[in-house]
């Protein structure tokens, strides 16, 4: 199982708060911690905790290669992470009293992924190896049709949804993960079956996941469907709870297992990474998953 991840790579600013900051409030922070984050490095440490042989691709700028360290630490290949001029992606993340969160992105290097650096990673992998990628990076539309052509298979982890989705070949994943927010988006629905039906309708080779917060998780391929409840936890901090989904449910996935199966297995994790604070720090290792279950 070889997983290439051409994925964000972000430094992030979490300020502890009572409560989100409401429009015209100036209201001080409990605490600041500066953390490593995006999307595509917390999939990718995910990913590497699960077992998986990940490569991450992405740029930072001068300021973010405590980034590659991290990654580095976690086991993750980071010989496609280049240094570039200009600022590394980072984001602004509020934490409230319940664990919630909310966040603003700034590209930064994220935004500076070419068609040639695309075309010089993908160049090292082979028909069979996987692809994941999400929407926090450029050439995103690149990777897909790319991936495509060179017998690769691709996931994606749909967010976050806006309007860069739009127009996308969204059908020539394997697999499409989205949470209620991006199904939403994407299907123009709400109901959490009619997300699913219709998007394996318009995508009957790809398997679409949808993950339901407290409410669990689903999947569909064509007319094959499977649920699984969450798993009762504590919550401290969500951040990473998506991203740790992601790279469990790939590890299942890629290895053969059901969707039941691969379901479970992400469920479990992501219930071990909301209990902790942080983001990729909060991702668990696969033996300590492999306990809970």
């Amino acid at each position: 199982m070889r997983v290439v991840n051409f994925g964000s790579l972000n430094i992030d600013y979490v300020y502890r708060v009572d409560h989100f900051v409401q429009p015209g409030e100036t209201m001080s922070a409990q605490s600041l911690q500066i953390q490593c984050g995006g999307k595509g490095l917390n999939q990718s440490v995910a990913l590497a905790r699960a077992g998986v042989e990940t490569w991450h691709a992405g740029r930072i700028g001068p300021e973010g290669r405590f980034l590659k360290e991290t990654l580095d630490r976690a086991g993750v290949h980071t010989r496609f992470v280049e240094e570039t001029a200009g600022s590394t992606g980072h984001a602004i993340i509020q934490v409230d009293s319940t664990g919630q969160n909310s966040i603003l992105l700034h590209d930064g290097a994220n935004g500076r992924l070419t068609p040639d650096f695309v075309t010089a990673v993908l160049d090292q992998f082979s028909a069979g190896d996987t692809v994941l990628l999400q929407n926090e990076t450029s050439c995103v539309e690149e990777i897909i049709r790319q991936a495509a052509r060179r017998g690769m298979r691709t996931a994606m982890n749909a967010a976050p949804a806006n309007e860069k989705l739009e127009g996308l070949p969204l059908e020539a994943l394997s697999w499409l993960l989205v949470n209620e927010v991006e199904g939403a988006f994407l299907a123009g629905t709400e109901a959490p079956e009619a997300i699913l039906d219709t998007l394996a309708a318009r995508y009957p080779e790809t398997t679409v996941v949808l993950t339901l917060g407290e409410q669990g998780a689903a999947a569909a391929r064509g007319t094959q469907r499977a649920r699984v409840p969450a798993r009762e936890t504590a919550v401290v901090d969500t951040t990473a709870a998506g991203d740790t989904f992601t790279g469990y449910f790939l590890r299942r996935a890629l290895e053969g297992g059901t969707l039941e199966e691969a379901l479970s297995l992400a469920a479990a994790a992501s219930a071990l990474a909301v209990s902790r604070p942080g983001a990729a720090d909060a991702v668990p290792g696969y033996e300590e998953v492999l306990r809970t279950l």
